[in-house]
């Protein structure tokens, strides 16, 4: 059965950093551009060569890796939704999230974890560079249920820790406090 694989725009690496404006200063010099989005807590780095979105999102790291997320950028909702149902019939277990306000834009894009807990995402921006805005609390975002969230969960064990937990856990959402700013 032959399949028209989706075209991938670019890779995506998001990082956790330390200090935001060191960061920032590295990715400037190791790519020779400025970012192309800033913040004060995040910066976006839209790489030519190599094809690369690389976003630095502030956070005290404390001795973990300082990897948040990585992902797959591509075109459109359709092109999002035909690689989720491909994940899901190598038997990949995805959550949806539609509509989403992440990274300082509007998107809708599908999630898988890898067996060690990396985040992968795959994304269409449907709206850019929004304005930088307050959290809506201390801890990321308000819990919510899957449903007030915008997160379709497409399997029952994926439903169940949605509901269960607030966002910006790893069995929800990754805990970059840039990607839980409502």
């Amino acid at each position: 059965m032959a399949t028209n694989r989706v075209t991938a725009l670019k890779a995506h690496i998001a990082l956790n950093v330390n200090d935001i404006t060191e960061s920032i200063n590295f990715y400037r010099k190791l790519f020779g551009i400025e970012p192309m989005k800033l913040r004060s807590n995040y910066a976006k780095f839209d790489v030519a060569n190599p094809p690369l979105n690389l976003t630095l999102n502030a956070a005290n790291v404390n001795g973990q890796g300082t990897l948040s997320h990585l992902g797959i950028q591509l075109d459109t909702t359709e092109d999002v939704l035909q690689v989720r149902e491909e994940w899901i019939a190598a038997g990949l277990l995805t959550r949806d999230e539609m509509g989403t306000a992440c990274c300082y834009a509007v998107q809708d894009k599908t999630w898988v974890r890898d067996p060690d807990g990396n985040e992968w995402e795959a994304f269409a921006v449907l709206e850019d560079d929004l304005p930088e805005q307050t959290p809506a609390s201390t801890t990321c975002c308000a819990p919510q249920s899957a449903n007030t969230a915008g997160i379709a969960a497409t399997t029952p064990t994926a439903a169940a820790t949605a509901e269960a937990t607030p966002c910006c856990t790893k069995k929800d959402v990754p805990a970059s406090a840039t990607c839980c700013v409502v």
